[in-house]
Protein backbone atom coordinates (compact mmCIF):
# COMPACT_ATOMS: atom_id res chain seq x y z
CA UNK A 1 0.00 0.00 0.00
CA UNK A 2 0.84 3.39 -0.75
CA UNK A 3 0.39 6.17 1.72
CA UNK A 4 -0.28 9.70 0.77
CA UNK A 5 1.55 12.26 2.72
CA UNK A 6 0.16 15.70 2.81
CA UNK A 7 2.79 17.54 0.77
CA UNK A 8 1.33 15.21 -1.51
CA UNK A 9 -2.19 15.98 -1.78
CA UNK A 10 -3.78 16.29 -4.92
CA UNK A 11 -5.71 19.18 -5.60
CA UNK A 12 -6.12 19.94 -8.88
CA UNK A 13 -3.95 21.00 -11.70
CA UNK A 14 -3.19 24.82 -11.17
CA UNK A 15 -4.25 26.79 -14.45
CA UNK A 16 -0.72 27.64 -14.87
CA UNK A 17 0.21 24.58 -15.77
CA UNK A 18 -2.18 24.69 -19.08
CA UNK A 19 -0.06 27.81 -19.84
CA UNK A 20 3.43 26.30 -19.81
CA UNK A 21 2.21 23.73 -21.84
CA UNK A 22 1.37 26.09 -24.38
CA UNK A 23 4.81 27.81 -24.04
CA UNK A 24 6.67 24.52 -24.50
CA UNK A 25 4.27 24.40 -28.03
CA UNK A 26 5.39 27.67 -28.96
CA UNK A 27 8.93 28.15 -27.43
CA UNK A 28 10.46 24.07 -27.67
CA UNK A 29 13.31 25.41 -26.43
CA UNK A 30 16.35 24.16 -24.26
CA UNK A 31 16.89 27.39 -23.18
CA UNK A 32 13.43 28.53 -22.57
CA UNK A 33 12.64 25.27 -20.59
CA UNK A 34 16.02 25.89 -18.19
CA UNK A 35 14.73 29.16 -17.87
CA UNK A 36 11.17 27.84 -16.35
CA UNK A 37 12.29 24.60 -15.08
CA UNK A 38 12.00 24.55 -11.60
CA UNK A 39 8.10 26.68 -12.28
CA UNK A 40 7.46 23.71 -15.08
CA UNK A 41 8.20 21.21 -12.23
CA UNK A 42 6.19 22.66 -9.32
CA UNK A 43 3.43 23.75 -11.64
CA UNK A 44 2.67 20.52 -14.33
CA UNK A 45 5.24 17.70 -12.64
CA UNK A 46 4.35 17.68 -8.80
CA UNK A 47 0.82 17.70 -9.43
CA UNK A 48 0.99 14.39 -12.00
CA UNK A 49 3.16 12.79 -8.14
CA UNK A 50 0.36 13.72 -6.26
CA UNK A 51 -2.39 12.13 -8.57
CA UNK A 52 -0.20 9.02 -8.89
CA UNK A 53 0.37 9.10 -5.30
CA UNK A 54 -3.44 9.14 -4.57
CA UNK A 55 -4.88 6.59 -7.23
CA UNK A 56 -1.77 4.16 -5.95
CA UNK A 57 -3.55 2.21 -3.76
CA UNK A 58 -6.88 2.09 -5.79
CA UNK A 59 -4.43 0.84 -8.86
CA UNK A 60 -2.73 -1.78 -6.65
CA UNK A 61 -6.30 -3.46 -6.23
CA UNK A 62 -7.30 -3.49 -9.35
CA UNK A 63 -3.69 -5.24 -10.42
CA UNK A 64 -0.79 -5.75 -7.54
CA UNK A 65 1.61 -5.99 -10.46
CA UNK A 66 1.28 -2.17 -11.27
CA UNK A 67 4.48 0.13 -11.58
CA UNK A 68 3.00 2.93 -9.30
CA UNK A 69 5.96 5.23 -8.02
CA UNK A 70 5.84 8.84 -8.59
CA UNK A 71 8.47 8.85 -10.82
CA UNK A 72 9.40 10.56 -14.24
CA UNK A 73 9.35 7.65 -16.71
CA UNK A 74 7.64 4.90 -14.45
CA UNK A 75 4.11 6.44 -14.32
CA UNK A 76 5.06 9.72 -15.30
CA UNK A 77 6.18 10.97 -19.13
CA UNK A 78 9.19 12.93 -20.02
CA UNK A 79 9.04 16.51 -21.68
CA UNK A 80 11.96 15.20 -23.42
CA UNK A 81 11.18 13.55 -26.25
CA UNK A 82 13.02 11.03 -28.47
CA UNK A 83 13.49 12.27 -31.88
CA UNK A 84 16.06 9.55 -32.99
CA UNK A 85 13.44 7.83 -34.92
CA UNK A 86 10.77 10.59 -35.76
CA UNK A 87 10.44 13.06 -38.13
CA UNK A 88 9.55 15.70 -35.73
CA UNK A 89 12.11 16.72 -34.34
CA UNK A 90 10.62 19.10 -31.60
CA UNK A 91 12.45 18.98 -28.24
CA UNK A 92 9.48 18.88 -25.95
CA UNK A 93 6.08 17.95 -25.80
CA UNK A 94 3.40 19.82 -25.09
CA UNK A 95 1.23 17.63 -23.34
CA UNK A 96 2.17 15.14 -20.40
CA UNK A 97 0.44 11.90 -19.05
CA UNK A 98 0.89 9.39 -16.24
CA UNK A 99 0.62 5.80 -17.12
CA UNK A 100 -0.18 2.22 -14.66
CA UNK A 101 1.08 -0.26 -16.13
CA UNK A 102 3.67 -3.60 -15.48
CA UNK A 103 7.40 -3.16 -15.84
CA UNK A 104 7.90 -5.51 -18.74
CA UNK A 105 9.95 -5.05 -21.89
CA UNK A 106 6.93 -5.51 -24.09
CA UNK A 107 4.30 -3.23 -21.85
CA UNK A 108 2.73 -1.74 -25.74
CA UNK A 109 1.03 -5.20 -26.44
CA UNK A 110 -0.44 -5.22 -22.86
CA UNK A 111 -3.20 -3.30 -21.79
CA UNK A 112 -2.54 -0.46 -19.07
CA UNK A 113 -4.24 2.89 -17.70
CA UNK A 114 -3.65 6.31 -18.41
CA UNK A 115 -4.32 10.15 -17.41
CA UNK A 116 -3.45 12.90 -20.50
CA UNK A 117 -3.25 16.61 -20.35
CA UNK A 118 -2.50 19.09 -22.89
CA UNK A 119 -3.19 22.78 -23.24
CA UNK A 120 -6.42 22.63 -24.41
CA UNK A 121 -8.20 19.15 -22.73
CA UNK A 122 -7.59 16.28 -20.92
CA UNK A 123 -8.32 12.63 -21.52
CA UNK A 124 -7.94 9.77 -19.39
CA UNK A 125 -9.12 5.65 -20.19
CA UNK A 126 -7.53 2.14 -20.01
CA UNK A 127 -6.42 -0.02 -23.03
CA UNK A 128 -3.48 -0.89 -25.21
CA UNK A 129 -0.63 1.20 -26.72
CA UNK A 130 -0.25 -1.18 -29.68
CA UNK A 131 -1.44 -4.61 -29.62
CA UNK A 132 -0.09 -7.27 -31.47
CA UNK A 133 -2.35 -9.60 -33.87
CA UNK A 134 -1.73 -12.32 -31.37
CA UNK A 135 -3.41 -10.63 -28.50
CA UNK A 136 -6.11 -9.00 -30.74
CA UNK A 137 -6.89 -12.92 -32.41
CA UNK A 138 -6.46 -13.90 -28.54
CA UNK A 139 -9.28 -11.48 -27.75
CA UNK A 140 -11.56 -12.71 -30.67
CA UNK A 141 -10.91 -16.55 -29.50
CA UNK A 142 -12.21 -15.32 -25.87
CA UNK A 143 -14.95 -13.65 -27.55
CA UNK A 144 -15.75 -16.63 -29.53
CA UNK A 145 -15.75 -18.86 -26.73
CA UNK A 146 -18.14 -16.75 -24.39
CA UNK A 147 -19.81 -14.04 -25.70
CA UNK A 148 -22.48 -13.57 -23.20
CA UNK A 149 -19.78 -13.72 -20.79
CA UNK A 150 -17.64 -11.07 -22.79
CA UNK A 151 -20.87 -8.86 -23.11
CA UNK A 152 -21.43 -9.09 -19.73
CA UNK A 153 -18.22 -7.79 -19.07
CA UNK A 154 -17.81 -4.55 -21.26
CA UNK A 155 -22.18 -4.16 -20.70
CA UNK A 156 -21.59 -1.42 -17.70
CA UNK A 157 -18.86 0.24 -19.51
CA UNK A 158 -21.02 -0.01 -22.26
CA UNK A 159 -24.01 1.21 -20.74
CA UNK A 160 -22.85 4.20 -18.97
CA UNK A 161 -21.52 5.91 -21.59
CA UNK A 162 -18.42 7.22 -20.33
CA UNK A 163 -16.28 5.99 -22.91
CA UNK A 164 -15.99 5.05 -26.82
CA UNK A 165 -13.36 2.80 -27.99
CA UNK A 166 -10.66 4.23 -30.46
CA UNK A 167 -7.84 3.07 -32.10
CA UNK A 168 -6.68 1.65 -35.12
CA UNK A 169 -9.29 -0.50 -37.00
CA UNK A 170 -9.16 -2.82 -40.13
CA UNK A 171 -11.00 -1.13 -43.41
CA UNK A 172 -12.56 -4.58 -44.65
CA UNK A 173 -15.35 -5.81 -42.45
CA UNK A 174 -14.26 -8.91 -39.97
CA UNK A 175 -16.71 -11.54 -39.83
CA UNK A 176 -18.56 -11.08 -36.38
CA UNK A 177 -21.44 -14.12 -35.83
CA UNK A 178 -22.07 -12.57 -32.68
CA UNK A 179 -24.08 -9.58 -33.61
CA UNK A 180 -23.30 -5.64 -34.32
CA UNK A 181 -22.85 -5.09 -30.06
CA UNK A 182 -19.39 -7.14 -30.60
CA UNK A 183 -18.19 -5.87 -34.20
CA UNK A 184 -16.11 -2.62 -32.66
CA UNK A 185 -14.21 -5.46 -31.40
CA UNK A 186 -13.61 -7.55 -33.92
CA UNK A 187 -12.77 -4.65 -36.09
CA UNK A 188 -9.76 -3.17 -33.80
CA UNK A 189 -6.34 -4.06 -34.85
CA UNK A 190 -5.60 -2.63 -31.60
CA UNK A 191 -7.62 -0.32 -29.07
CA UNK A 192 -8.08 1.90 -26.10
CA UNK A 193 -11.18 3.11 -24.14
CA UNK A 194 -10.95 7.28 -23.33
CA UNK A 195 -13.31 9.67 -21.68
CA UNK A 196 -12.34 13.24 -23.38
CA UNK A 197 -12.78 16.41 -22.05
CA UNK A 198 -11.85 19.97 -22.84
CA UNK A 199 -10.15 21.92 -19.80
CA UNK A 200 -12.92 22.82 -17.18
CA UNK A 201 -13.05 23.30 -13.89
CA UNK A 202 -12.76 19.64 -12.65
CA UNK A 203 -9.29 19.63 -14.05
CA UNK A 204 -8.40 21.95 -11.74
CA UNK A 205 -10.17 20.61 -8.65
CA UNK A 206 -9.18 17.52 -6.24
CA UNK A 207 -12.49 16.27 -7.34
CA UNK A 208 -10.74 15.27 -10.34
CA UNK A 209 -9.16 12.42 -8.03
CA UNK A 210 -12.83 10.60 -7.65
CA UNK A 211 -13.49 10.95 -11.26
CA UNK A 212 -10.61 8.73 -12.20
CA UNK A 213 -11.06 6.62 -9.46
CA UNK A 214 -14.84 5.85 -10.46
CA UNK A 215 -14.06 6.12 -13.98
CA UNK A 216 -10.91 3.44 -13.37
CA UNK A 217 -13.16 1.37 -10.71
CA UNK A 218 -15.63 0.51 -13.61
CA UNK A 219 -13.02 -0.48 -16.80
CA UNK A 220 -11.33 -3.33 -13.79
CA UNK A 221 -13.32 -6.01 -15.01
CA UNK A 222 -12.19 -5.17 -18.57
CA UNK A 223 -8.68 -4.74 -17.73
CA UNK A 224 -8.75 -8.21 -15.70
CA UNK A 225 -9.95 -9.60 -19.20
CA UNK A 226 -7.59 -8.36 -20.67
CA UNK A 227 -4.88 -9.71 -18.73
CA UNK A 228 -6.22 -12.94 -19.67
CA UNK A 229 -6.30 -12.73 -23.13
CA UNK A 230 -2.35 -10.77 -22.93
CA UNK A 231 -1.55 -14.47 -20.80
CA UNK A 232 -3.38 -16.85 -23.16
CA UNK A 233 -1.58 -14.63 -26.37
CA UNK A 234 1.84 -15.32 -24.56
CA UNK A 235 0.72 -19.09 -24.40
CA UNK A 236 -0.35 -19.44 -27.79
CA UNK A 237 3.48 -18.16 -28.88
CA UNK A 238 5.09 -20.57 -26.32
CA UNK A 239 3.36 -23.54 -27.97
CA UNK A 240 4.14 -22.04 -31.70
CA UNK A 241 7.79 -21.69 -30.10
CA UNK A 242 8.11 -25.50 -28.60
CA UNK A 243 6.61 -26.67 -31.81
CA UNK A 244 8.65 -24.75 -34.12
CA UNK A 245 11.79 -25.67 -31.81
CA UNK A 246 10.73 -29.51 -32.27
CA UNK A 247 9.98 -29.75 -28.41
Amino acid sequence: MVTSTPAATFRGFPPAALGLLRQVRAANDRDWLAAHREQFDRQVIDPFRALVTALAELMLDIDPGFEVRPTVGRTISRVHRDTRFSRDKSLYRDHMWLAFKRPRSDWQGWPAYFFEVTPDDYRYGMGYYAAGRATMDALRRRIDSNPSGFLRTVGPVVREGRFRIAGDRYVRPIHNPHGQALQDWYQSKSFYLVRECAADELLFSPELLDELESGFHLLAPLYRALLEVGQDAEGQRGRGDARRGGV
